[in-house]
């Protein structure tokens, strides 16, 4: 049987139905290659409740990344990880076509046209990757990459950020496929001490534009900053807090305590309102 995860648009209906739950979303985040077993931070992950994982390709010139994810970067390329080695990884690995949450790839557009577009996005649907972020890439410079992504059944998120105006946020919130990602602040990524004042604005503005899920990433850090977030947004990227764990020698069973805990204060929708934990 065909894992419905799997198929064109997956992501975005995935979303929206657990969404539709009431359950907030949760979207971490691993650098690929960081670890010799780095694909078992991926099941860890969906045990834990994640909604859909994100997995970075690392590039050597990570501009909106801060320390933390840079140095996740740096790690994992000289491990020798590169596009190609990831995505063998991932199609290799039966596992995460029995994950039953959406992978969605990030990385910046220097690699995307190492290999071109075309031959970039199908090597993603190879691997079962559903979905693309590419942070560097803006929607009046995305016409390409969005005809080729939607061809190949990937979904292209685009980014909105607290200084989009209100015509370009518009278009963004049109043209992102499986979720708009909300930039909580201006700055790069990394952990915080509060959530940043301007998420609240930027995703009520997001809101009023379009339908499709909001998901609010850049200095989620604590179950306190996901459940404040989820007060605005669908839901919360979490990358520099899981991506710290890692370098910092925290195993696939450390992440899924600390994702477990993430998902509890998200709320986990009105099918397990009853549970002590998530599916």
């Amino acid at each position: 049987m065909t894992n419905p995860t799997l198929a064109a648009g997956a992501v975005e209906r995935h979303l929206r139905a657990r969404r539709d739950t009431g359950r907030g979303l949760l979207m971490p985040y691993v650098t690929g290659g960081i670890t010799p077993g780095w694909t078992d931070y991926l099941k860890a992950f969906a045990e834990a409740g994640a909604d859909t994982i994100e997995v970075g390709l690392p590039f050597s010139d990570p501009t909106l990344d801060g320390v933390t994810i840079q140095q996740a970067s740096e790690t994992a390329l000289a491990r020798g990880a590169s596009t190609r080695r990831i995505l063998a990884d991932l199609a290799d690995l039966a596992e995460v076509r029995d994950l039953g949450v959406p992978l969605v790839a990030s990385t910046y557009y220097n690699l995307v046209l190492h290999d071109g577009p075309e031959a970039f996005c199908a090597a993603l649907r190879r691997a079962g990757v559903g979905g693309l972020i590419v942070p560097d890439l803006p929607v009046h410079e995305a016409d390409e990459l969005t005809d080729v992504a939607a061809a190949t059944g990937i979904e292209l998120v685009l980014l909105a950020s607290p200084a989009t105006p209100r015509p370009r946020l518009a278009e963004i919130s049109r043209r992102s496929r499986g979720f708009v990602y909300a930039v909580s602040l201006m700055g790069t990524t990394g952990e915080r001490a509060a959530l940043a004042a301007s998420a609240a604005e930027l995703t009520a503005r997001i809101r009023r534009v379009t339908d499709r899920p909001v998901l609010l990433g850049f200095g989620i850090s604590t179950p306190d900053q996901a459940r404040e977030a989820g007060r605005y947004a669908d839901g919360v990227v979490v990358g520099a807090a899981v991506m710290r764990r890692v370098l910092d020698g925290a195993g696939p069973d450390d992440l899924r305590d600390f994702l477990t805990t993430l998902r509890r204060d998200l709320g986990s929708g009105s099918q397990d309102q009853e549970c002590d934990a998530p599916r």
